[in-house]
Formats: structure tokens, sequence, C-alpha cells
């Protein structure tokens, strides 16, 4: 088994398509990954969405990161996350480089954390839709149990592929902001 430096970013493992108990431990080891990623290039910003960066929403476990950069940044913005070890994605159906996801994972507290780095730019709506999202459920208790029941739906109607997972429960966030 490979180890980890506790500060640097290792393999992505794929959690797949579940649904597990809020870990009140994420945030910190988001603010980690924010932490070295701004370390390694002050131009970007990082905000920390997804279901992990709200306290008591079950999910993936996944620590999901909005990397936004500047215009014009985008390959300095991927070349950053490279270098600190994340990786392009894998599978099938991968983001576009346009718009890229990178993937990896941090040892923080003994305690494994993949990561989804979205590459975003700032000014996108897509930025302020993922922004606002999170602080919706995070101000709405019923907002965010009705979400996690309909990822729990998802997967007990035996939704296996991650990525199916994610385009189903995508109609549950655009009926939330509204979005048609």
């Amino acid at each position: 088994m490979m180890t980890q430096n506790p500060k640097s970013i290792g393999p992505y493992n794929h959690p797949g398509a579940v649904c597990i108990p809020y870990d009140p431990l994420a945030p910190q080891a988001a603010r980690e990954v924010i932490r070295l990623i701004v370390a390694r290039d002050s131009l970007l910003t990082v905000e920390h969405v997804g279901s992990t960066a709200v306290p008591g929403c079950d999910g993936k476990g996944v620590l999901d990161l909005l990397v936004m950069y500047e215009p014009g940044g985008l390959e300095r913005a991927k070349t950053a996350l490279a270098d600190m070890g994340f990786q392009k994605q894998t599978g099938r159906d991968p983001w576009p480089e346009t718009r890229p996801m990178r993937v990896g994972s941090l040892m923080f507290e003994g305690r494994l954390f993949p990561i989804h780095a979205h590459v975003i730019a700032r000014d996108s709506a897509e930025a302020s839709e993922l922004i606002r999202f999170r602080d919706r459920l995070r101000a709405d208790p019923e907002l965010r149990n009705a979400y996690v029941a309909r990822k729990r739906e998802i997967i007990r109607a035996g939704v296996p592929d991650s990525i199916e997972y994610s385009v189903i429960k995508g109609g549950f966030i655009r009926d939330a902001l509204d979005l048609k």
C-alpha cells in the first residue's frame, strides 16, 4: 500500500454512488486542502461546496472544492493542481478540459478524504450557483433534509453509477435554485 505525505494530495479513491453520514471532520480537511492550494497559487480562490460543506448533510463524503481562476487563468490553475498531485479524471464522461475537475485525496487526522476540485472561472454562473446551493442548504434544514432524502431514494432505486446518481440529483438542485 502506498503511503501519503499528510500534507500532500494523494491518489483518488472513487467512493461510488453512496450516501453516508455527514463527517464533522470534513470541513477541517477541506480547509487544509484550500490552504495548500492557495499556498501553491495565491491567485486562485477556493470555496468548499457540496454536502461535506453543509453540517448535517449526508452524501458521498467527497470534499467538493470550487477552484476559481481569473479570466485567462485556466491553464495556470490546472498546472498548479497538477503540481500538487491532483489527477485528471479517469473513466467515462470526464468533465471537459475547458471546465475540468481534478481528483485526489488527503490524509487528515488519520482519515483519507477523496477530493473533487472543480476548476471554474470565478465570474461564471456555475460558480455562483454552486455557492448559492451550498448556502441555501446551510440556511434551510428542511431543504437539506429533502436533499438527503432524495439522494437516499436514488440509492434505494438501485442506481450504482456515480455519474447517473449525480445527473439524477441535479434535478433537485436545479429545482432548489429555480433554474430551468
